[in-house]
């Protein structure tokens, strides 16, 4: 059995429309804008200078959308991998929290205190979402071993996955890491075992839009 650890280079897509307006996009396949077309090309000149021998997405367009230039730039064909989706938000599909709080003021404060205890009603569990994608990155990293892989996936999703691997209780994923920048680069080091670290967080690779 190996004993070689792999490093794995987490991205969130870039901007969409929904999220420019901090709407939840979820499973809805919503495309990138501008800024988030900018933010992919950015991420494909950061590859181009930091190469990896693998790029590996979600299946949801504004994700294989920002690997593109990437794969582009390195002459790498993405893999998609269905674990890495958004987590499904339910009844807030396209819309704001405080859209969702002026409509149901007590469920919205319920997932503010605790969103993993309390989802939006119709969403996803977070707790088999996190699963998921903790279970994807742990294949990505087996399929690679030794090797650095850029993988681009999602904010929420990305943030329950860390967590999971960082032993940090899941209902804390809004406290302790607030939100992921697009395109931005946070490296895990993901053991054979399974078990992981985190050695850097949200870095720039050269259009950070706040």
């Amino acid at each position: 059995m190996t004993t070689t650890t792999t490093t794995l280079l987490l991205a969130r897509h870039g901007q969409t429309v929904w999220h420019a307006e901090n709407r939840y996009a979820g499973v809805s396949d919503i495309g990138l804008t501008d800024t988030g077309r900018a933010q992919a090309e950015a991420l494909g000149r950061w590859a181009a200078a930091h190469p990896v021998d693998a790029i590996w997405t979600s299946p949801l367009s504004r994700a294989v959308a920002t690997a593109e230039p990437a794969c582009r730039a390195l002459g790498l064909v993405p893999q998609r991998e269905p674990g890495l989706r958004e987590c499904d938000f339910g009844v807030v599909e396209g819309r704001t929290l405080a859209e969702f709080e002026a409509e149901d003021p007590g469920r919205a404060a319920a997932y503010r205190a605790d969103p993993v205890a309390h989802p939006f009603p119709g969403a996803e569990d977070p707790t088999a979402a996190a699963a998921r994608g903790a279970g994807a990155l742990r294949r990505i990293a087996t399929a690679h071993p030794g090797g650095r892989v850029l993988v681009v996936a999602h904010n929420t999703l990305l943030r329950l996955v860390l967590c999971t691997l960082l032993s940090i209780p899941a209902g804390e994923y809004r406290r302790v890491f607030p939100r992921l920048r697009n395109a931005a680069i946070s490296e895990m080091r993901m053991n054979p075992d399974g078990s992981a670290a985190l050695l850097s967080l949200n870095v720039p690779c050269g259009t950070d839009v706040p």
